[in-house]
């Protein structure tokens, strides 16, 4: 006896995009397998079902003998007659059964297998489904929230949006709307765990390429970057373009873009800078307006230690040290900042006794070496590992980048 199972495959097919085949199968293999071992158990079992039409059939398959030893699976001639008039012995007939009728704990268990089965392949498909989307930005919303942790509903999926990820003061409401960093998906025994995040500093980076089309199109790039969530981002971006500016391009025509960002952060601050080379050219652009002075630099251990006026040091600081936290993190140098105490040397006085020194070293004029300071290069020894092509890029002529390769040569040699 057949069953329609076409309406369920239907649903399948349009709530939980299980293809009809694929439903198929499995619905197969469950019924065969629960049925011969609960109610026939001992029986052979064909069970058929048809993608296309939806009917579901199922048979017990019985041999004919003359001599019936086991009539779970053997049949004699004259009963073989009645489901296939040209049978003969050795044959194997089906018989049908009713696939309605084969009883309450066949059907519990089939049910369960059914369900446990298309579980599998439904978590399955959501994880295809966002396995490229990690480390992009996805939109849900608030379902409830558990031990802290937010519940939030995606389109095909459910995310977990964990407290130590969300940045300070934020709440949110069943219902609300949330937009958040998809981190990472965890592959467990239950199925993937979509973790959200909005405080990672990626987040903030995935928000300006979405509002920035210069990032987006890759003319500027995000140089360096560093956050402390619910409070400021730190920002340094670059230009491959001399037309565009980096930093004009991110703030946006009377600040709309950067302002998007910090609504969608709750007014989070956001600074963002022009990337600087040189580290001391970067610790001026991230202090601003505090000027470093009497600036001294440990390369070897990437310190850097500067004094700022009195008046500037609340600024330089920043609240509970976070502008100095951010600044460093952002350089990459450790930073010792103490109030000025004596006659100042600025940033600028200290990169032209650089290049005093380095075009003493090099024989060269102190025009073209000041350029050479102003790439960043500051010390004979980076300069040592650098080729022509690396000036001429820099918009130095082939005879300068020559001129300036060979004194690099023969100061190695002095």
């Amino acid at each position: 006896m057949s069953q329609d199972i076409k309406p369920f495959l239907q649903y399948l097919e349009k709530e939980k995009r299980i293809t009809r085949a694929e439903a198929c199968a499995l619905i197969v293999e469950a019924i065969k397998s629960s049925v011969e071992k609960s109610v026939m158990q001992g029986h052979e079992i064909e069970v058929n079902a048809d993608p296309d039409s939806g009917k579901l059939e199922a048979f017990v398959l019985l041999q004919i003998t003359d001599s019936v030893a086991d009539e779970k699976r053997e049949i004699n001639p004259s009963e073989a007659m009645k489901y296939s008039t040209d049978a003969r012995i050795g044959d194997i007939v089906r018989k049908p059964i009713s696939v309605s009728e084969l009883g309450r704990i066949a059907a519990k268990s089939t049910q369960q297998l059914i369900n446990q089965k298309f579980r599998a392949i439904e978590k399955e498909h959501v994880y295809q489904e966002y396995k490229d989307k990690e480390g992009d930005i996805v939109t849900g919303t608030v379902r409830r929230v558990e031990r802290g942790n937010i519940i939030v509903e995606l389109s095909t999926a459910e995310a977990i949006l964990p407290y130590r990820e969300r940045s300070p003061g934020e709440e949110f409401r069943t219902g609300d709307r949330i937009r958040a960093l998809l981190l990472k998906i965890d592959l467990t025994q239950r199925g993937p765990e979509f973790i959200l995040s909005r405080a990672n500093p990626s987040f903030v980076r995935r928000l300006l390429e979405l509002e920035v089309a210069e990032i987006a199109d890759g003319t500027v790039s995000i140089a360096a970057m560093a956050r402390d969530p619910g409070y400021r981002t730190k920002i340094a971006v670059d230009s491959r373009d001399s037309k565009v500016d980096p930093v004009g391009a991110c703030v946006g025509a009377r600040g709309t873009r950067v302002r998007n960002i910090v609504k969608e952060l709750n007014n989070e601050k956001i600074d963002i800078i022009r990337w600087q080379a040189d580290p001391l050219r970067l610790l001026e652009e991230a202090i601003k307006p505090a000027k470093p002075r009497n600036v001294r630099v440990d390369e070897r251990n990437r310190q850097i230690h500067f004094e700022v006026a009195e008046d500037d040091m609340r600024i330089a600081i920043g609240k509970g040290g976070r502008n100095a936290r951010l600044t460093s993190k952002l350089m990459g140098w450790r930073l010792d900042i103490a109030k000025s105490i004596h006659v100042p040397d600025s940033v600028d006085d200290q990169l032209e006794q650089r290049a005093r020194a380095l075009a003493e070293r090099l024989e060269l004029d102190l025009s073209l070496v000041g350029r050479i300071v102003g790439m960043g290069v500051t010390d004979l020894s980076v300069l040592e590992g650098m080729e022509a092509s690396d000036f001429t890029g820099a918009g130095f002529s082939p005879e300068e980048a020559a001129q300036v390769v060979a004194a690099a040569a023969k100061a190695r040699q002095a």
